[in-house]
């Protein structure tokens, strides 16, 4: 894409302004470095979509590509002019939860993507012991529909079967209701209160979840109509 113009506007969207460019940004930016944790972040995105934004990032300066020692494939982290789009990012997802989210579609609902978000989101130092087990139940959901989130010291994994631990905490709720309360939109007090969420587990873990799985970084920007 090229713009012929020297405006800078221009010259920054001839780098940026593909589709899943800046999707692919933020999951380097939220730790994502090898090809597949870029695809779990994106879903739809083809294979041969990927290995061509990767490979244009990588061209322009914005990524660097390295070969993994000893493996297949490389990774990829940003250079310095990919993590100066750290602040365009944040004013982005600023920008879109103020006037571009509106009313999601369930076409947007995307328990693989929300699960990878919970994963991030939690803090072990948080949380007592060595070990701590959550377990999600989505009653909407004929697939996917089970998910368990493992926290052994400072490694958080997510599974999709049991792990065969006792489970510390569960969440029983829709997909959206659980998406509406980490980006925000409602909270856990409110959503239990409607009967939407049923949350089980000792008060010292229930009582206060946002304490050790945070919120989004987005959560808490009001829609502009609600500003108005």
């Amino acid at each position: 894409m090229e713009y012929k113009q020297f405006c800078p506007v221009a010259k920054a969207s001839e780098l940026l302004g593909e589709k899943w460019t800046f999707l692919i940004i933020r999951e380097a930016l939220m730790g994502a470095t090898r090809f597949n944790e870029f695809q779990r972040g994106m879903a739809l995105i083809s294979p041969t979509m990927l290995t061509k934004r990767l490979n244009e990032l990588t061209d322009n300066g914005l990524m660097v590509r390295k070969k993994i020692n000893m493996q297949k494939g490389y990774e990829y982290f940003l250079s310095e002019a990919g993590k100066d789009l750290y602040p365009v990012i944040m004013q982005l997802g600023d920008w879109g939860m103020k006037w571009a989210r509106g009313q999601m579609q369930n076409s947007e609902l995307d328990v693989e993507l929300l699960m990878i978000y919970l994963v991030r989101s939690i803090k072990p130092e948080k949380l007592a012991g060595n070990e701590t087990t959550i377990q999600f139940n989505f009653t909407d959901l004929e697939n996917l529909k089970k998910w368990w989130i493992v926290v052994q010291n400072d490694e958080v994994d997510v599974c999709l079967e049991d792990p065969g631990r006792d489970v510390d905490v569960w969440f029983n709720t829709d997909l959206r209701t659980m998406i509406e309360v980490w980006m925000g939109d409602t909270t856990y007090k409110k959503a239990i209160r409607e009967s939407r969420l049923k949350l089980l587990g000792p008060p010292q873990l229930t009582s206060n979840v946002s304490r050790w799985m945070a919120y989004s970084i987005f959560a808490g920007i009001p829609e502009a109509v609600e500003i108005e």
